[in-house]
């Protein structure tokens, strides 16, 4: 009787070299999670991972050099580290700022019918958290998760006049913010720009990005009136320019934007009489 046996299914191709190592790294931060005690022995990361010894106390040291496991003196076992707060911040800030923000996204599409948005900051890039997409047909709009990083972008721009001119000069000179032909500190208009989206408390991107695109940007404070996001109104540019709402869409993000500052327990001071 002819073997009729299917063949075995190939077997999951597994990642290599640095990929290996990262996925190595996470399963042992992970193992951290997988009981309820605070210090774990190699030995014991091993069993719970399926990693040999000499490759988990390789990623242990790795780990504890960035700070993310700190290493008992006493036992010689290991701890999670303070650098994993570092780490989550950002995450724990962008989930503060999105539960704030959305109501006031929607409110934003419903008294502007254009699409709204949250970005947060990630170094490099201004990324869609939210977004409450415009009712017309015609509209622009991006999924969450989108990375902006043209300095000619008003949520970047936004985010570039909060920072040193020092690091705003190596995004650009690295190229990790795009703009074409920059010509460094004292020669390149884009500090002084910088000082007026400052200023003004809001960015302009009047068809700069995409002869197509409008959009507002303004930035999201917390109760130490860090920038934590920015909240962006964009729509077509030529509805813009028929409707002649260019004044209108930005007043109603710096009121929306206002209103989750609040929520966030951050309130400009109030100016005192001329």
């Amino acid at each position: 009787m002819p073997d009729t046996a299917p063949d075995p299914a190939p077997a999951a191709e597994k990642p290599q070299g640095a990929a290996a190592s990262l996925l190595n790294g996470l399963s042992v931060l992970e193992a951290f999670s997988a009981t309820t005690r605070p210090l774990l022995g190699v030995t014991e990361i091993s069993e719970i991972v399926g990693l040999h010894k000499s490759t988990v106390s390789r990623m242990l040291a790795g780990l504890t050099e960035a700070g993310y496991v700190q290493r008992d003196l006493d036992s010689g076992r290991y701890r999670l580290g303070l650098g994993l707060i570092g780490l989550a911040g950002p995450l724990l800030s962008e989930l503060d700022v999105r539960r704030a923000a959305l109501p006031h996204l929607e409110e934003l599409t419903q008294s502007t019918g254009e699409t709204a948005a949250l970005a947060v900051w990630n170094g490099s890039a201004a990324i869609v958290v939210e977004q409450v997409a415009s009712p017309h047909q015609v509209k622009h709009s991006a999924t969450i998760g989108t990375r902006y990083a043209k300095f000619a972008s008003s949520s970047v721009r936004v985010f570039l006049a909060e920072l040193p001119a020092s690091e705003v000069d190596r995004l650009l000179r690295s190229g990790a913010v795009e703009r074409e032909g920059y010509s460094g500190p004292g020669d390149d208009p884009v500090f002084r720009h910088l000082d007026i989206v400052r200023e003004a408390g809001e960015a302009v991107n009047d068809g700069e990005t995409t002869f197509e695109e409008y959009g507002v940007s303004v930035p999201v404070r917390d109760y130490r009136g860090k920038i934590v996001g920015c909240i962006t109104v964009s729509a077509p540019r030529s509805r813009v320019q028929y409707r002649g709402n260019q004044a209108d869409l930005a007043a109603a993000v710096r009121r929306a934007a206002a209103t989750v500052c609040a929520r966030l327990g951050w309130a400009p001071e109030a100016e005192g009489p001329e």
